[in-house]
């Protein structure tokens, strides 16, 4: 039953330590991306499932190698997943799926221009990438599998970059409201466990 949720757990890390590197290629290139006649998503996602198998191809041969062997440490990780699970029922309230999907950044039929301010995002400006962190550190914790914190590490530095670059370009599209709304809310950490 472990060798398969090692199995689960690394493939999970996997796919969402491309999860920035994804969204890198859509926001620096969104003129390039609205331009285009066809769904940009038809040649993103096959170039994100690459992603998935080039990470997972390159992260094999660790993917057995455990920094510890307990079954305790599932019981942090099945709460951190029910973080994780809060957070991204959390985050689709007063956001819409198609905000979620990220259409109004790259076709030109879907501008919505709502900055949502509400809800989770009254505590963090990016819950849902703190959904996806919850998610890989439960993984993490519990399989002790050293291929999962090095790729926890990865999207963390990767998302790191991201934050910032949807910061810059947030506050273009918005202007002085997200420069109030992103110096009174912390971007990653919510404000309960920032003060």
């Amino acid at each position: 039953m472990l060798t398969v949720l090692h199995r689960i757990g690394w493939v999970a890390c996997v796919v969402y330590a491309t999860i920035p590197s994804f969204w890198l290629m859509i926001h620096p290139w969104t003129n390039y991306w609205r331009s285009r006649r066809t769904s940009p998503y038809r040649v993103l996602v096959p170039i994100w499932v690459g992603m998935w198998v080039l990470l997972g191809l390159i992260a094999s041969p660790w993917r057995d190698l455990l920094l510890y062997d307990s079954w305790w440490t599932w019981i942090p990780a099945a709460v951190l997943f029910a973080i994780g699970a809060w957070i991204y029922r959390r985050s689709g309230t007063g956001f819409s799926a198609v905000q979620l999907g990220g259409l109004p950044e790259v076709t030109l039929g879907h501008r919505e221009q709502k900055l949502a301010i509400s809800g989770i995002r009254a505590y963090v400006r990016h819950p849902v990438y703190l959904g996806h962190f919850c998610e890989m550190v439960a993984w993490s914790v519990g399989t002790g599998l050293a291929v999962c914190y090095a790729l926890t590490t990865f999207a963390l530095v990767i998302g790191a970059i991201m934050i910032r670059l949807e910061d810059r370009e947030l506050e273009q599209r918005f202007g002085e409201e997200y420069r109030d709304y992103r110096s009174r809310v912390p971007a990653i950490l919510p404000k309960i466990l920032s003060k």
